[in-house]
């Protein structure tokens, strides 16, 4: 059985994969688990050992299959706890990645069927992330930057990249969580900010750094 730390290292890589399109640099993985490059070398050769990953030299890491379909698993029981968290006990959707880290290794996968029939068989967590489903079957859905969308777009937030608390609470306040409608009016290039309008006719004002890390769909 994978131990929770090996765990952690997988769902990281499996992100991080996500987003590059390719594999991911030690440095960078190092960051993402919050270890030095040394401690981040040493799993990935435990990783390619147990042939849950694969290494180039000054390529990057990569999942195999099997390495795959292990992260799927991480990743449904993560965030399963994640949503049942927020809407039963009512934790706070910036606060709940950090408990849900702490739970995902020792839930047991009755409980998690549990959980998972009990919410009604959810698409997506708090934070818009799809759920595998039992099977490990991810949906792909496709999403937009917000930060590549045009003037006069109507468009609803459907998912949050960075879950750092911080960013959490700021998106919040700006009422752009998930499920929100609004129409993108216009970027300012120079000053590097995006104008938005909300669906109760606030006007927002984003930098494109921000609305890079916000993915929608058509309203």
């Amino acid at each position: 059985m994978a131990t929770a730390n090996r765990e952690d290292y997988v769902k990281q890589i499996y992100i991080l994969q996500q987003r590059r399109g390719g594999a991911v640099a030690t440095g960078e993985l190092a960051m993402a688990v919050g270890v030095t490059a040394a401690s981040a070398n040493g799993m990935i050769k435990t990783l390619v050992e147990l042939e849950l990953a694969s290494h180039e030299p000054y390529a990057g890491v990569r999942l195999t299959g099997q390495g795959e379909k292990l992260a799927l698993h991480i990743l449904r029981r993560h965030r399963l706890i994640e949503l049942f968290l927020v809407r039963t006990l009512e934790i706070d959707w910036s606060e709940v990645h950090r408990e849900a880290e702490a739970i995902e290794h020792v839930v047991s996968e009755s409980l998690l069927e549990r959980i998972d029939e009990f919410l009604g068989r959810p698409q997506v967590d708090p934070h818009g992330d799809p759920i595998p489903d039992a099977q490990g079957r991810l949906e792909r859905l496709e999403h937009t930057r917000l930060s590549e969308c045009s003037s006069g777009d109507a468009v609803c937030i459907a998912r949050v990249l960075d879950q750092e608390p911080q960013f959490l609470r700021f998106i919040e306040r700006q009422g752009l969580k998930p499920g929100a409608q609004l129409t993108f009016l216009n970027m300012d290039g120079d000053a590097q900010l995006i104008e938005l309008k909300t669906a109760d006719g606030r006007c927002v004002a984003l930098s494109t750094a921000a609305a890079g890390k916000l993915l929608v769909r058509p309203a």
